[in-house]
C-alpha cells in the first residue's frame, strides 16, 4: 500500500477467509491488498450506475405498457 492505511475491523464468512487467505498467498499479494481493490472496483461500478443515471435523468419516461406496445407494432 502506497498510502497511509486505516486499520478496520470486518467480518468474513469462514469460506471467504479462507478463499482471500488462498488467493493472497497464490497472488502473493496481502489479503489488504486484495480487498482494497475489490472495493475500489464496487465503487467504480456505482459510481458508473450513478453517472450513467443522471445523464439520462432528463429523458422521457415511459410506461411498461407504451414499451410493450412499441415492440408489438415492429
Amino acid at each position: 500500500m502506497t498510502t497511509k492505511a486505516v486499520r478496520s475491523t470486518f467480518y468474513l464468512e469462514p469460506g471467504l477467509h479462507q478463499a482471500l487467505r488462498r488467493k493472497a498467498a497464490t497472488a502473493h499479494r496481502s489479503m489488504s491488498e486484495i480487498v482494497n481493490d475489490a472495493i475500489r472496483a464496487l465503487l467504480r461500478e456505482d459510481e458508473e450506475d450513478l453517472a450513467a443515471f443522471s445523464a439520462r435523468a432528463k429523458e422521457k419516461t415511459t410506461s411498461y405498457e407504451q414499451f410493450l406496445a412499441h415492440w408489438d407494432a415492429e
